[in-house]
């Protein structure tokens, strides 16, 4: 039995999942009120105050603590947007006042009418989600990307699509309940990150293991079965599950055997040379891709041609140009130290770049590549931190102030055969709007400094 569908909604938050689902619901002829604590005088903030009045819900701006209480009381649903953390008022108010508490992936999988794949894990969440979208339409299966990579969830359910890929975050997990259910739940690595928002690593981990909670013995779980903590939350799963292992040996995975991919029987899926680019987490991201998109209707064909096509997506382990020898790439996703040590772990000598703000992580993992490490430049707020994680070890680390410092420093530490390697382990908001417009800066200097042989 269902529960009664929501007159009245509060919406927390108005980015645009806010305004997505303000749009959808009103559409349905749901009482909608928006608030949002932090106006801005933006273009961008002022459209989506527009929007959200084109579509008839109410805006309330700055709400003091009672108005808030009394905005949940008057609500039959309250839905937070991503990043609204569940210390927030509305959400101490909701469980307080018996109000239900669900995130906009949550409300949207109980509209959709086609299977969802949704994807999470620390790293590579986005790298897999259009893999498996690419696999599946090139395969003739109308599928359609949404989610954390982009576009809400809530919209992407209403297209003519026959499956709907869905990346989902730890954030937007934490609110998921029941009715987020699907088809196929991939589970990547889980390892430390986005502390600083749930508080431990249990909590975060708890929230990862909501992908897969709810499915049933007919629906699948993909994941790595090289980390203990996804295979741990897999042993704990109500679904199908099947592994991916970067090890030839983890017999009943999909798995790399030497150099071809290959089914968890050992027959062959592709071989590695097909793929556009082969680095070890390709290798381990093409097969969690290929195990779900087979679920959905993918065809061999089209799987090998999706990894043949397939181009990489800016910022993650991006080659910005090469120049005396030396190979320089932009990693600006790498927002986590695991991050940071895969994109290290890729190469056999690498002069990093690393910093920005912590997320309350332990730096100290990266320190655990000095085999690999030429040098290390550090900056950004986190630069003590970054130095502090290779003391006592025999790497040497140069602290400086700008980007502009930073790939002067690494092209000084470089030698020919040397990859120089953004791969920051941090958040970039200490100095820059996203790690997009980092790792923008960071390729600029390279392509005045290095590429073009000018330094400024």
């Amino acid at each position: 039995m269902t529960d009664p569908a929501p007159a009245r909604v509060l919406v927390i938050g108005l980015a645009e999942t806010g305004v997505a689902v303000a749009r959808v619901l009103r559409a349905d002829g749901v009482d909608v009120t928006v608030v949002e604590d932090a106006p801005a005088a933006t273009d961008a903030y002022r459209g989506r105050v527009a929007a959200v009045a084109a579509a008839g819900a109410a805006l309330v701006e700055r709400p003091g603590p009672t108005e808030v209480a009394d905005l949940v009381r008057a609500s039959d649903l309250v839905v937070p947007s991503p990043l609204v953390r569940p210390s927030h008022p509305a959400i101490v108010s909701a469980r307080a006042a018996g109000v239900p508490v669900r995130s906009e992936i949550d409300v949207a999988a109980e509209r959709a009418t086609v299977p969802i794949v949704a994807v999470t894990g620390t790293n590579g969440k986005t790298t897999v989600t259009s893999m498996i979208e690419a696999m599946l339409v090139a395969s003739g299966v109308r599928a359609v990307a949404a989610g954390n990579i982009g576009r809400p969830l809530i919209e992407a359910v209403g297209d003519d699509a026959d499956v709907v890929v869905a990346e989902v975050s730890s954030f937007q997990l934490e609110f998921t309940g029941q009715r987020f259910r699907p088809r196929v739940a991939v589970l990547l690595a889980v390892t430390p990150d986005h502390l600083d928002w749930h508080g431990s690593f249990e909590r975060y981990a708890g929230a990862k293991a909501r992908i897969a909670a709810f499915q049933s013995g007919d629906d699948l779980l993909v994941f790595d079965a090289d980390d203990r903590h996804a295979v741990a939350i897999a042993a704990e799963a109500p679904a199908r599950r099947v592994g991916v292992s970067a090890r030839p040996d983890a017999t009943g995975c999909f798995r790399v055997v030497g150099d071809e991919l290959v089914f968890p029987d050992g027959a062959p899926l592709a071989p590695v040379s097909v793929m556009s680019r082969r680095l070890g987490f390709d290798r381990t991201n093409a097969l969690a891709a290929a195990a779900a998109a087979f679920e959905t209707g993918a065809s061999s064909a089209g799987v090998v041609a999706a990894l043949r096509d397939y181009a990489t997506m800016p910022h993650r382990v991006a080659l910005v140009g090469k120049a005396g020898g030396v190979e320089w790439y932009d990693d600006s996703k790498a927002t986590n130290p695991d991050a940071t040590r895969r994109a290290i772990s890729s190469f056999e000598s690498v002069v990093l770049l690393a910093g920005g703000r912590n997320k309350g992580l332990d730096l100290s993992v990266i320190a655990g590549e000095t085999a690999r490490l030429r040098g290390v430049v550090a900056f950004g707020e986190a630069g003590a931190e970054v130095a502090a994680a290779f003391a006592g070890t025999a790497t040497p680390v140069e602290q400086v102030a700008s980007m502009h410092d930073a790939v002067a420093a690494a092209r000084t530490l470089a030698r020919p055969g040397d990859v120089v390697l953004l791969s920051p382990a941090c958040a970039s908001f200490d100095a820059y709007t996203g790690y997009g417009a980092r790792g923008d800066d960071f390729a600029r200097e390279v392509r005045a400094q290095v590429l073009e042989g000018v330094s400024r």
